[in-house]
């Protein structure tokens, strides 16, 4: 029921027109990855479920809030008629919010250390789905400043805060916060560069989370001894890692490219080249992860145990994931 509610309200958001389905879909979709949330028994995910139902709930109500103010000065109900300035601002709040965007970023990183590496999964990718959509409509008509200013704050957060962590959800989070601050920065410029951008980072994303939940890795002192396990996807977890960080001959490289190249030409060189330096804080934390991931052995004491090497045959969808994370960029036209 859940997973099929999620479909729905994600499927109600992104075909409506009309202000009040698209924040009934929204509404589904809260109200269906709750109980994928708490589903473990166990205070850290009955608190990330509460954490999340708050901002969301916060976050629609903002949207339903600043759609009717748009009506009752314009009597416009229909998406991309958005026009009234204050309806503008506050709608790119509230997405925000939603999308965990800074400063609205902090329950991101709490809800994904409190949920399961599947969960996690649909959190990153699903449900980032129909905020992104309800952006792309609106673009023309939000207020750029706001978010040229919030993508850069989010790229450069999302940086900074993942430098210190060791739990590895939390460090897939706050990537996820420095590849919003990418997407929203191009919005209003190029929203197909937006809609690419998202697309491989949920490929990306998904593909390094499912070799995640095959080797049973939650932080990274279980990724060092990890590698006994399958020793393959060690080595393809290490390159899916780098391409998330956007290393030039794997598929990460492709949007960031794209995007440095269109605010060129729409002479923001100044953002261009703030954006390009602050992603280099997150190559700093992928380039950890992929080391502990393959180059590091830990220490050999008498105490150290080796993890069983399991024969169990690697996903089909992981695999096609990750080959499509680290090939996909010569086949870009």
């Amino acid at each position: 029921i859940s997973i099929s509610s999620l479909l729905l309200g994600t499927t109600i958001t992104i075909s409506s027109s009309h202000w009040m389905m698209a924040w009934t879909g929204l509404e589904i979709n809260t109200l269906a990855i709750l109980p994928l949330i708490s589903n473990p028994h166990h205070p850290r995910a009955i608190e990330a479920a509460t954490k999340y139902f708050l901002v969301q709930a916060a976050a629609s109500t903002l949207l339903l809030f600043s759609s009717t103010t748009n009506a009752l000065f314009t009597g416009q109900w229909d998406i991309t008629q958005l026009t009234h300035p204050t309806s503008c601002l506050l709608l790119t709040t509230a997405i925000s919010i939603k999308l965990g965007l800074v400063p609205f970023h902090f329950w991101f990183p709490e809800v994904l250390q409190g949920s399961s590496l599947m969960t996690s999964l649909l959190l990153t990718t699903a449900m980032k789905f129909p905020p992104i959509t309800l952006l792309l409509m609106t673009s023309p008509s939000l207020n750029y400043t706001l978010l040229t200013t919030m993508a850069i704050a989010s790229a450069a957060l999302g940086g900074w805060m993942g430098l210190n962590q060791t739990q590895i959800r939390k460090i897939l989070a706050f990537s996820s916060i420095s590849h919003l601050g990418w997407m929203t920065i191009i919005i209003i410029y190029n929203p197909k560069l937006t809609l690419i951008t998202f697309y491989l980072y949920c490929m990306m994303t998904a593909a390094t989370l499912l070799t995640l939940k095959t080797t049973k890795i939650l932080k990274l002192s279980t990724m060092m001894t990890a590698w006994t396990k399958i020793p393959s996807l060690s080595a393809t977890l290490m390159l899916a890692l780098l391409s998330l960080a956007g290393l030039p001959p794997l598929t990460g490289f492709l949007p960031k490219w794209l995007i440095i190249q269109e605010l060129t030409k729409q002479e923001m060189t100044p953002t261009a080249t703030i954006i390009a330096l602050l992603s280099l804080l997150g190559l700093f934390f992928y380039l950890r992860l992929a080391y502990c991931a393959t180059i590091t052995l830990p220490p050999n004491s008498s105490n150290y145990m080796k993890q069983w090497r399991t024969n169990k045959p690697v996903n089909t969808l992981t695999a096609t994931l990750t080959t499509m994370t680290i090939t996909l960029l010569p086949f870009s036209p």
